[in-house]
């Protein structure tokens, strides 16, 4: 018999601008519809300055999903939805299991608080936000406060802590926190049968051979890191895809200007879902230098489009990459970037190696039918 499951988030599609998140846990919510559950998302309808054009009284269906959207009426930057704290509280007890994604932000404080006092168990999902490092360069003594008075509560009474790789998991071990069991499925990967020629999308004026970046224009990718290391790669053009509401694309143009590589690196603006397998499937090679990265889902689609991959360690999916022999884990430091990068640009057998691992790798242990049947397995043991 099938469960039935809420997952709460603070944005969801079609706000796709808040990057990878929104799409992992689609990906999750429609897997799971299809394996025979009743599934369910509690989200707002937020997206950047302005609301999406959802209805709020009633649930929308998504890929067999039912995705009801709140409005956020102020609070804005912690998605304060009073509605849904109300819709949770009556609906909570007729759901078997919460999956709560995010910290930091309203929803999911007010459903774990909820969820906790009716007695349904819940599984939170910090998607990557308690990273000591992050913490420490953005919004420090906010997050440290908010992190004691009520994240602290939250992960102690969950059922489970979910993670997308063990490199997140040593992190949130290194808070002390008072845990549940900790869970590590990684995100899942869905590709098209067949991409749209990059000749015939928006990106059609692109030179023949080149490198990609495709993520958001974010700090924490360590975009700064990539564009130092591309002055030492010799004539391969740099494509740089991705939306930016940091408003960090000047620095990174600038930075690109300073070290006279500006006409060999392109910078393209956000890949819509239809467009980005297009890039992968022509790269020469995908590169994501994060500074913190808790899976890399981009890391996966490149795979899956059989486009060998370059990371550095604190991108979470570095070590399946290595188990599976799928691509490079780099140093950071922009010269051994580099020399990485050039290396596999002049050894044609092994990006062809490379990419052919990857795509195995992908099409196997990262599809959304493994992923989902990884969960449900967590649901029911959170449950028992």
């Amino acid at each position: 018999m099938g469960l039935r499951i809420l997952h709460v988030v603070p944005t969801y599609y079609p706000a796709i601008r808040y990057g990878g998140p929104i799409r992992s846990v689609h990906g999750l919510a429609v897997a799971l519809s299809r394996l025979g559950h009743e599934v369910h998302v509690y989200t707002t309808s937020v997206d950047g300055p302005n609301d999406l054009d959802v209805p709020t009284d009633r649930p929308v269906l998504l890929d067999g999903v039912a995705v009801h959207y709140f409005c956020v009426p102020a609070l804005r930057r912690l998605y304060w939805a009073p509605d849904l704290a109300k819709r949770l509280r009556l609906d909570i007890d007729g759901f078997d299991v919460v999956h709560l994604h995010s910290v930091f932000l309203w929803p999911t404080w007010a459903a774990a608080r909820i969820a906790a006092a009716a007695g349904v168990p819940y599984i939170m999902t910090p998607r990557g936000m308690l990273i000591r490092s992050l913490i420490r360069r953005r919004s420090r003594w906010v997050k440290t406060a908010w992190i004691n008075l009520i994240e602290r509560r939250s992960l102690a009474q969950a059922a489970a802590v979910h993670v997308t790789a063990e490199l997140e998991a040593d992190e949130l071990r290194s808070f002390g926190f008072r845990t549940p069991r900790i869970a590590c499925i990684p995100n899942g990967v869905e590709w098209p049968s067949a991409p749209a020629a990059i000749a015939a999308g928006p990106f059609s004026g692109l030179p023949s051979r080149f490198g990609l970046f495709l993520s958001r224009i974010s700090w924490k990718k360590g975009l700064d890191r990539l564009i130092t290391a591309w002055q030492w790669v010799p004539d391969l053009p740099l494509v740089i895809a991705g939306n930016d509401e940091e408003d960090y694309l000047p620095e990174l143009q600038a930075l690109a200007q300073k070290l006279g590589i500006a006409h060999r690196v392109h910078f393209v603006g956000p890949a819509s879902d239809s467009h980005k397998w297009a890039l992968y499937a022509a790269a020469e090679v995908f590169v994501l230098p994060s500074y913190s990265e808790n899976f890399g889902n981009a890391v996966a689609e490149a795979m899956a489009m059989g486009c060998p991959v370059i990371v550095t360690a604190e991108v979470g999916i570095a070590a399946l990459v290595v188990a599976a022999g799928a691509g490079i884990v780099s140093s950071a430091e922009p010269a051994q970037l580099a020399a990485a990068i050039t290396a596999l640009l002049n050894d044609a057998a092994r990006r062809g190696e490379y990419g052919r691992r990857g795509r195995e790798l992908a099409r196997g242990s990262l599809s959304w039918g493994g992923v989902a049947l990884q969960t449900e397995k967590l649901y029911a043991q959170v449950r028992s």
